[in-house]
């Protein structure tokens, strides 16, 4: 009888833990990404796209994800100029960058996160970037809509550690006014449905 009681309370202690757990896809055509990159002389903006994602929140904690970054998809905003533009989203995806031929997509995977019970929380997760791999954590604002709940989020990234040098002053001596700062910027406009 005791081992029934056992079994019956792991049984419902799992089935109400399984009520809580929410398994959420991404709406890739209404996500929005933008990036910002600055350098002594100025910046650049432009976007790229979410080729996919999905996320388990379970209760009121993200627990897991999986989202992967189409490179190939990276805009430039800012630059009017059709040929230089060209030029600089070029540069973007060639090796000196984020060598998209050969690491077409970037990915984040979510390992866990603080409540979102007032709606922002810290998100914890390990990013990948041309096959190197770092635990990144940053706040996040959850918000419901009519369609669906999106997170909102400023993401500061360090491309150095992902073996993206060129134009580095951490790397090169130098560069005076050539000098392109290693933390770049990821806004994101996230929206997920159940």
């Amino acid at each position: 009888m005791k081992k029934i009681v056992i079994a019956l309370t792991l049984i419902l202690g799992l089935g109400i833990t399984g009520m809580f757990a929410q398994k959420y896809t991404a709406d890739v055509k209404n996500t929005e990404l933008t990036w910002l990159g600055e350098k002594v002389t100025g910046e650049h903006t432009g976007s790229i796209n979410l080729k996919s994602g999905n996320f388990t929140m379970t209760g009121d904690k993200l627990t897991s994800g999986v989202f992967e970054i189409d490179m190939s998809s990276i805009t430039n905003a800012d630059v009017e100029d059709a040929d230089y533009n060209a030029k600089l989203v070029g540069h973007l995806k060639s090796d000196d960058f984020f060598g998209v031929a050969k690491y077409p997509t970037a990915r984040f995977e979510i390992t866990g996160s603080e409540s979102f019970k007032n709606g922002n929380g810290i998100v914890k997760g390990n990013l990948t970037i041309k096959a190197t791999t770092h635990p990144i954590e940053f706040r996040a604002t959850m918000q419901q809509f009519d369609d669906g709940t999106r997170f909102f989020a400023n993401i500061t990234i360090d491309r150095s550690k992902y073996d993206i040098r060129y134009g580095s002053g951490s790397f090169f001596d130098n560069l005076g006014d050539k000098t392109i700062y290693d933390e770049f910027k990821l806004k994101i406009n996230l929206l997920a449905k159940k």
